[in-house]
């Protein structure tokens, strides 16, 4: 079938625009076509469609050689040069088959004949280009949004593991250094510090889910605050309250974590450190609250954990996010609300 539409279809586009020219001349003259002599007609009819399978195979190669360029996208620059082409081709197979033909037949070559060989066969070519190619054009659009959707995923994924393993080296390093020193004062304290930070490598090295309960990084948390508590000041007054309705709501794992050890990391001053979580109309509002030492820098509590954690929430609730944080005279405060689906 698609062999004999290959052959078949040049015929018949030669046919139409040869009945297209002979109505129009017709009429303007008020000429009868069965009347014009057989022989006039056939050969008109010979090179018209002579001119129908030069240009059709010719619109052919254009079409293929575009066809490379719409595997990276139908840009408009692109449609452009190939119509440009379907422009050429057309013009290129009329003037170089009918345009001499009509100047040697009948009443010879007019102005109104020439610009009606040449108008009536492009009018017709645009038409068959945008019901040939515009399927194609759609579907190389598509498939280029698709790909570039697919990198522009690839790479995010790739910026949030990234951030997300920015968190591990600075956190090996304090629970390492807590253990260190534990080693000299109380080795069985040792050992079970070394048995729940090994809890917490694990969620943070194998439980990497995309989403977390709520619940798991409430854990996670408060094993990370009870391995933090064995190396600060015995003077450190804590407090922490997790909203019992907070457990089975999902969460990107690891968002809660650089607020508590930014906290633990630039207490100072009073040594009070706040840690609230709780559920306000399937919004998640989380509040750490530690004291710092009077006139401490500007950029003290503002280090790469709160920078990392900023990009991470763009990238994963866009729109959806907020992180706010305030510095007083005495006292840092940053408050996360994230909104639960």
């Amino acid at each position: 079938m698609n062999w004999c539409w290959k052959y078949l279809f040049p015929s018949l586009y030669g046919l139409l625009v040869y009945a297209t020219i002979r109505l129009i001349n017709d009429t303007l003259a008020y000429d009868k076509f069965w009347e014009r002599p057989l022989i006039l007609n056939t050969i008109e009819i010979g090179f018209t469609l002579l001119m129908g399978y030069i240009v059709y195979f010719s619109l052919q190669r254009v079409f293929r050689y575009f066809d490379r360029f719409l595997k990276e996208g139908a840009a408009s620059k692109t449609i452009l040069r190939e119509l440009f082409w379907v422009f050429v081709v057309t013009e290129t197979g009329v003037n170089l088959v009918m345009t001499p033909m009509v100047a040697l037949t009948d009443d010879g070559l007019s102005w109104g004949d020439f610009a009606i060989i040449n108008v009536i066969p492009l009018l017709y070519n645009l038409i068959y280009y945008a019901v040939v190619r515009s399927n194609k054009l759609l579907k190389a659009y598509i498939d280029n949004k698709v790909q570039l959707e697919k990198i522009t995923n690839d790479h995010l994924q790739t910026e949030l593991k990234f951030l997300k393993a920015q968190y591990h080296p600075h956190f090996l390093f304090n629970a390492l250094n807590t253990v260190y020193f534990q080693m000299d004062e109380d080795v069985q304290a040792a050992k079970k510090s070394i048995e729940k930070f090994s809890g917490l490598l694990r969620y943070q090295l194998y439980d990497q889910q995309q989403t977390v309960s709520i619940g798991q990084e409430i854990q996670y948390l408060t094993n990370f605050i009870e391995l933090q508590q064995v190396r600060t000041s015995d003077k450190l007054q804590l407090t922490v309250n997790f909203d019992a309705g907070l457990n089975g709501q999902q969460i990107y794992p690891l968002l809660l974590l650089p607020l508590v050890e930014n906290a633990f990391k630039y207490v100072g001053g009073r040594y009070k450190i706040n840690i609230d979580a709780k559920l306000d109309n399937n919004n998640l509002l989380f509040t750490v609250t530690n004291s710092i030492p009077v006139n401490i820098p500007a950029k003290a509590n503002s280090g790469i954990g709160l920078e990392n954690l900023k990009r991470r929430l763009e990238l994963l609730y866009p729109g959806k996010s907020t992180l706010s944080t305030h510095k007083e005279a005495d006292s840092f405060s940053a408050e996360l609300q994230i909104k639960l689906n």
